[in-house]
C-alpha cells in the first residue's frame, strides 16, 4: 500500500469519527496511523487538516448543520490536543531553534489554522508561545516585549479583519519584532499581507516553516507608522465615513429589502437579527475593500455568500437588493459605488451560469 493510499485512508476513518461526534475514535484514528508510521507533520496537515477542511465544505454545502460543523471542529482540536501532549523525549521539542508567538488578529475566532501551524513548528524544534483566538493587540505586544521572540506569526481568516491585522503588524515591527502573515484573510497569493507592511507571507504551515528556516530579519524598531504611509488611498476618507455609518447603513438597508421583499416583514426577530446580520457582512466586506483597495475582497464574499444561500434553497436576489439600497445611500462616494457595481456584476453572472458543486476531501 503506498503512503498517499495509507493517509486517504486515515484521513477517511478520522472523517467518518468526527461526523459521528466520536471522540475516542477520533484519537484512535491518529494513534493507529502514528503506529503505522505516518508522522506527526503528516497527521496534522494531510489528515487532520483536511478533515477539519471537508467540514467547512461540507457545512456551505448544506450537508453538515452548524452544531456538527463546531462539532468536528472541537473533536479535530482534541485530537491535536492529544498529539501534542504525547510523550516526546528526543523529538526536539524544546525549542532548540528558537522562540516564537502564534497569534490570531483581533476579532479573528478561528484558531485552528493558527493551532496546526503551531504544532508543526514544535514539532520542528522551535519553542513556540500559542496565544490562541482574537488576541487584543496591547495585549500581544506586552507578551512580545516579555519575552523577545525572534518572529511572530499572525494568522487571520476572515478579511474583515484586515484593518486590526494592519494595526497589530504595525505594532510588532515597530519594536523590531518580524511578521509573518498567513491565512485565508491575506489572500491567496499573500497580496494584503503585503500591502499591510507583513515581512513575510506563507501560504500554510509547511511555507510558514520553510520562511522561518531560512531566516527573518528583524526590523528596525521604528515609530509607529500612521496607516496612510502604507495605504495612501485611504486620504478620500470613504473607509473612514463609511465604517462610522455602519449602523445607519444597516438600518436603511433593512427598512429598503421591506419595501422591496414585502415577506420580510413577516420575520420572526430571530429571522430579522439572521437578515441583520447578513447585510452588517455585506457592509464589513464592502468596507475592508476600501480599506485595502481591492474589489476582489467584496466581489469574492458576495460569490461565496450567494453560494450559500443557493444552497439552502434561499434566493439570492436579496443581496442585490442590498446593494441596490447601499448604492442610493453612498451616492457621494465613488470608490463605494464602483465596488457595489462590480458586485452587483458577480451576482448577475453567478445568477446566470451557476458555479459547479465542488467538494470532497
Amino acid at each position: 500500500m503506498t503512503r498517499s493510499v495509507t493517509v486517504a485512508t486515515h484521513r477517511e476513518r478520522l472523517w467518518e469519527a468526527v461526523t459521528a461526534g466520536d471522540e475516542y475514535a477520533a484519537v484512535d484514528a491518529v494513534r493507529d496511523a502514528l503506529d503505522e508510521g505516518i508522522d506527526e507533520e503528516s497527521l496534522l496537515l494531510d489528515v487532520i487538516a483536511r478533515v477539519q477542511e471537508k467540514a467547512g465544505l461540507e457545512w456551505a454545502a448544506d450537508r453538515l448543520t452548524v452544531a456538527q460543523e463546531h462539532a468536528a471542529t472541537a473533536i479535530n482540536e482534541r485530537v491535536v490536543a492529544a498529539l501534542a501532549h504525547r510523550d516526546r523525549e528526543g523529538e526536539g521539542g524544546a525549542g532548540h531553534r528558537g522562540r516564537l508567538t502564534v497569534s490570531c488578529v483581533d476579532g479573528e475566532w478561528h484558531a485552528f489554522p493558527a493551532r496546526l501551524v503551531t504544532e508543526v513548528l514544535r514539532t520542528r524544534g522551535w519553542r513556540v508561545d500559542y496565544l490562541g483566538a482574537q488576541t487584543p493587540t496591547p495585549h500581544l505586544i506586552a507578551h512580545l516585549h516579555h519575552t523577545d521572540p525572534q518572529a511572530v506569526l499572525l494568522s487571520g481568516s476572515l478579511p474583515t479583519h484586515l484593518p486590526t491585522a494592519h494595526t497589530a503588524i504595525t505594532a510588532c515591527r515597530a519594536i523590531g519584532v518580524p511578521v509573518l502573515a498567513g491565512g485565508r484573510a491575506f489572500g491567496a497569493d499573500g497580496r494584503y499581507a503585503r500591502a499591510l507592511g507583513a515581512d513575510r507571507w506563507a501560504a500554510d504551515a509547511r511555507g510558514a516553516a520553510a520562511v522561518l528556516e531560512a531566516g527573518l530579519p528583524r526590523p528596525a524598531p521604528t515609530a509607529v507608522r500612521q496607516v496612510m504611509d502604507d495605504l495612501p488611498h485611504l486620504a478620500d476618507q470613504e473607509y473612514t465615513l463609511v465604517v462610522h455609518s455602519r449602523g445607519r447603513l444597516v438600518k436603511q438597508t433593512l427598512a429598503d429589502l421591506e419595501e422591496s421583499f414585502p415577506a420580510i416583514r413577516g420575520y420572526s426577530d430571530a429571522q430579522r437579527e439572521r437578515t441583520a446580520e447578513d447585510v452588517a457582512h455585506v457592509i464589513g466586506f464592502l468596507t475592508t475593500a476600501l480599506y485595502v483597495d481591492d474589489a476582489q475582497v467584496f466581489t469574492g464574499f458576495l460569490g461565496w455568500r450567494a453560494g450559500i444561500l443557493k444552497a439552502r434553497k434561499v434566493p439570492a436576489r436579496s443581496l442585490l437588493g442590498a446593494l441596490d439600497s447601499l448604492a442610493g445611500q453612498l451616492h457621494d462616494f465613488p470608490r463605494s459605488l464602483h465596488l457595489i457595481r462590480d458586485g452587483t456584476a458577480v451576482l448577475r453572472a453567478r445568477s446566470a451560469h451557476p458555479a459547479p458543486d465542488t467538494h470532497g476531501v
